[in-house]
């Protein structure tokens, strides 16, 4: 090629692309093909070069940092998590353990038992047992949407984060009642902001486990008042000496600021802080437009209490025995009304006092139709040792004196061998060894019986017993309820009708209403819900325990007293170590003894003038009339001694039947004792009628059915009854001169 132009002999070079700073070599070359490669990784090193500008620096960081901190809020609430788990169940169970409290039937405290670590803490029930005035007063000061918010309130932690941001400390923790129960379940000595978390996380189970209603009454049952005091219902009985269900606006008040700080306004020992607690919270109320300043303006001239009250203890005998026998409830409410068991308890210590030191006083009041005790009144004194106070001497075992009399005449009533105005003689008599006398030393001759049970004759008491006797009352009594306690190996005598047996206060009381209930008892019931179906047992028939109670009736009361009001019967046992009294009318029955609980003799000391005041004192102070008493039932005989059967007129014991000639007592031939009648009915009246045929007796004989007289027996000695229903009846034949015979048949 010339200097001037193009070399034309020359081959012509193919022409390329030309790339800005590049030269591309031929392409049949290796080195062509190398410098093709390291154009190619030139050229993506500048794409990457130019995406790594300022936009793509900021995406990549930012997805680094989601990335980082998507995994430390996993981390956060898996620990989170894992620490609520650690923080386990909440301990309800624990927080619900309250003191064992008795109540009457109709719920009034009648005692409460500290609990085991010597607080006194009480179940509450907002509803029923707090005043409303203060339940306002809470909410408003403590907690004003606790009915809206789930255990925490929002706009509370933010004021108290406000408050600890400006102050540099902790003013107000922004607890609602739910995180202060929380607080309470979970208590702590210091605050803090792990704490706070913890009282928060805690609230918010409280919540999802329990209603409103029942957060309120736990908190109310384990908020701390100072002391071994915890819950509003103990520290207002201890403050207050009164139940919650009534405050006035000091007092409730007072109950709000007292949580807040209880250790330092305790009232035992800080009066006036709790004073300035009080009003600090009044001021609250008046500026929120709660109450009115003229009402806090009353309420803070009160005084605040300085002392605390004993807890109540009525009954402590009946509630020691129920906290003993029902281990599973802390609540335990007894049959008991503590109205008249608060004027009974009285009324025993003062008696007591003015009969003389070591004197001991029982009572025990039973509703006659349900067996339900009403009162019981185990001592004198509870905490008086030289009393022997804490013994119960409702159920401790004495010698009854006299007071068993009334049932050995019903049984003689029903069996139909004497009436009330039959004539017995009393006069001195034998027994063999034994020769029983009258306790002023004389004798009253021939008077009715009626007359004999009254002024608690001895001698006719323990003829009659013998006619009936010992072993069957002491059986039908058995079968009444009673549990008679005689000396070891020793069968029932004739002296178990002046005392010679042991027997309880409470039994007496349960055999004594048989009378007014027509002849059957109820088992006594003190602790409710318990022995609910307890079946009647049977005492002796109506109509001998309606006569048995007429005669009563007519016992004359002691001085002062209105006669033909209640039916009683004294008691004094030998030696004058026990006095009894026992009285019933229509509507209850009341037991009284009087004595030494050691036993030891006390002179003078006489169920007349010992025992039966104080039972018609404790009838005058159940503030209510006596009932009248049952009116005669179907087939009581009402005569005067005149108008009685022959057989009737007069009682004479077996020694001293009169009989002409070889003439024999009556003897039933038929129906044969123990024997088995089966009974037709359906064939009518008159086919149904039963033979009875007698052996022996003077004429003219009565026949009488389960102590009812059915006519006299015809000159054949035989006479056709109508049986009873079916059961087991009992015939009895009493000749012109009072001898009797007996045979028990079962109808079927």
């Amino acid at each position: 090629m010339s200097e001037t132009g193009p070399d034309l002999g020359a081959a012509a070079e193919p022409q390329t692309p030309s790339w800005p700073g590049l030269s591309r070599p031929p392409a049949s070359s290796p080195d062509a093909r190398q410098k093709r490669g390291g154009i190619r990784g030139s050229w993506v090193k500048t794409r990457f070069a130019a995406l790594a500008g300022p936009d793509g620096v900021r995406w990549g960081t930012a997805r680094r940092l989601v990335t980082i901190a998507a995994v430390l809020l996993a981390m956060v609430i898996v620990i989170f998590t894992a620490w609520i788990i650690s923080l386990g169940p909440l301990p309800l169970q624990e927080a619900r353990a309250v003191s064992t409290t008795i109540v009457d039937r109709n719920g009034k405290l009648l005692r409460a038992y500290a609990m085991a670590d010597g607080r006194w803490r009480l179940s509450v029930d907002a509803k029923k047992d707090v005043d409303p005035t203060y339940l306002k007063l809470l909410l408003a000061y403590e907690d004003q949407r606790f009915f809206e918010h789930h255990g925490v309130d929002p706009k509370a932690l933010a004021r108290a984060a406000v408050q600890l941001a400006t102050s540099g400390h902790i003013v107000s923790g922004g607890s609602t009642i739910t995180m202060q129960l929380a607080r309470l379940l979970e208590p702590r000595q210091h605050r803090s902001l792990q704490f706070k978390l913890r009282q928060i996380v805690r609230a918010l189970e409280i919540e999802r486990q329990m209603s409103k209603d029942e957060i309120l009454d736990l908190y109310l049952t384990l908020a701390p008042y100072g002391g071994n005091l915890e819950g509003i219902r103990a520290a207002s009985i201890a403050y207050f000496g009164k139940e919650p269900k009534r405050l006035s606006l000091a007092e409730a008040a007072l109950l709000v600021a007292l949580p807040q700080s209880p250790e330092t306004r305790r009232l035992d020992r800080y009066p006036d802080a709790a004073r300035k607690g009080r009003d600090r919270v009044l001021d609250r109320m008046v500026s929120e437009h709660v109450v009115s300043e003229e009402d806090v303006a009353q309420a803070k001239a009160q005084p605040v209490p300085r002392l605390r009250h004993p807890m109540p203890i009525l009954a402590p005998h009946a509630a020691d025995q129920a906290a003993a026998a029902v281990k599973d409830r802390s609540l335990i409410q007894l049959t008991l009304d503590a109205n008249l068991q608060k004027v009974l308890e009285p009324l025993a210590h003062d008696r007591a006092v003015n009969l003389g030191p070591n004197i001991s006083v029982g009572i025990i009041v039973v509703d006659n139709a349900s067996g339900d005790v009403l009162a019981h009144v185990g001592s004198a004194d509870y905490f008086d040792a030289r009393r022997a106070g804490q013994v119960d001497m409702t159920r401790a075992v004495r010698s009854p004196g006299s007071t068993l009399k009334p049932f050995i005449y019903g049984l003689a009533f029903e069996d139909g061998f004497v009436h009330p105005e039959s004539l017995i003689d009393d006069r001195p008599v034998r027994f063999g060894s034994y020769a029983p006398e009258n306790f002023d030393m004389t004798y009253q001759g021939t008077v009715p019986v009626r007359r004999a049970l009254q002024l608690s004759l001895n001698v006719p008491a323990i003829v009659l017993l013998d006619r009936v006797g010992a072993s069957r009352l002491s059986s039908r009594l058995k079968q009444a309820g009673a549990n008679l306690v005689l000396p070891k190996d020793e069968a029932p005598g004739l002296a178990m009708g002046l005392g010679g047996v042991g027997v309880t206060l409470q039994d007496l009381a349960q055999l004594y209403s048989g009378f007014p209930r027509l002849g059957s008892t109820k088992p006594l019931r003190e602790i409710m819900g318990r022995d609910d179906a307890r079946e009647p047992m049977r005492l002796m028939d109506q109509v001998a325990a309606w006569q048995a109670g007429n005669v009563l009736l007519g016992t004359p009361p002691p001085e002062n007293a209105v006669r033909g009001r209640i039916a009683f019967k004294t008691g004094t046992s030998y030696g004058y170590r026990d006095a009894w009294s026992v009285g019933f009318d229509g509507r209850i029955t009341i037991g009284v003894w009087v004595g030494r609980p050691d036993g030891a003799p006390v002179p003078g000391l006489i169920g007349r003038l010992a025992a039966a005041p104080i039972l018609f004192d404790a009838f005058a102070r159940t503030g209510k009339l006596p009932v009248a008493l049952p009116k005669p039932p179907k087939g009581a005989l009402l005569a005067s001694n005149s108008k009685l059967p022959l057989p009737l007129r007069r009682f004479r014991p077996f020694g001293e039947l009169i009989r002409a000639g070889t003439e024999q007592a009556p003897h039933i031939q038929f129906p044969l004792n123990g024997s088995r009648i089966d009974v037709d009915r359906s064939v009518g009246v008159d086919a149904a009628a039963m033979p009875v045929k007698i052996s022996g007796g003077v004429l003219p004989m009565t026949m009488l059915v389960n102590g009812l007289a059915v006519g006299e027996i015809d000159s054949r000695r035989q006479r056709l009854i109508d049986p009873p229903g079916p059961g087991f009846a009992r015939l009895t034949v009493i000749d012109a001169v009072g001898a009797a015979d007996t045979v028990v048949v079962r109808i079927q």
